[in-house]
């Protein structure tokens, strides 16, 4: 199983660490938070890795080069615009293959074990769900009894944390051009086919200061 991580967002939000270095460069206790991935996914038993890029991308392909320090082999997508995530992973298609695919935000930072999704999959998309943080209490998804579904005001739910493998016939129909994966998932949901498990690990956002913040305060107990 190949992978891919998306790493195209100019992380705005993370000003001015962003100015001059891409988000998945920027550092939680010295190191960039891709490099995170990266030593997660090559223990997983990962080898191939797709890296698509946009803000200040060959600033990422100057520090990891082909990956081989990390035990894998790196291809990059480059986008000069930012795709979004549909039109990010749609464009690398070419560099996944036909087979299911695992992808994972590069703007997130957890613990959880990849190594759980080099699995067959049974429909169209498989979900990594997490309980929903404090930023985003609405939640995205239901989840019952391993299937997901959208969430419905007044029922429980769940937050999509950035990590699924999908199948590229999820993408079926689809054009070149920025659109969202969202959409194409919740489609894929109404057919009953999308599979989804919950996370209890940790998991963050790095999205925010403070959020980057909580992240070098896990890794300094770790230390």
């Amino acid at each position: 199983m190949k992978a891919m991580i998306l790493a195209a967002g100019k992380g705005e939000r993370l000003r001015p660490l962003t100015l001059h270095t891409p988000k998945p460069l920027v550092r939680a206790a010295g190191t960039p938070l891709i490099e995170f991935h990266l030593r997660a996914l090559a223990a997983a038993g990962f080898s191939e890795l797709v890296i698509n890029h946009a803000w200040l991308g060959q600033q990422i392909e100057d520090h990891l080069g082909d990956g081989s320090r990390f035990g894998l082999r790196i291809a990059y997508s480059a986008e000069g615009e930012p795709l979004e995530t549909g039109g990010g992973i749609f464009r690398a298609l070419p560099l996944l293959g036909d087979e299911p695919f695992l992808v994972v935000n590069g703007d997130i930072w957890t613990d959880y074990d990849f190594a759980a999704l080099r699995r067959p999959l049974s429909g169209l998309a498989h979900l990594v769900l997490v309980d929903n943080p404090a930023h985003h209490q609405a939640g995205d998804f239901r989840l019952v009894d391993g299937q997901v579904s959208d969430a419905v005001a007044g029922e429980p739910s769940l937050t999509y944390s950035g990590i699924a493998v999908l199948h590229p016939r999820l993408f079926a129909g689809c054009q070149a051009g920025a659109f969202k994966l969202a959409p194409l998932l919740r489609a894929a949901m109404a057919e009953g086919q999308v599979s989804g498990e919950r996370s209890a690990g940790r998991w963050i956002d790095v999205g925010t200061h403070e959020r980057l913040a909580e992240v070098e305060r896990l890794l300094q107990v770790e230390a």
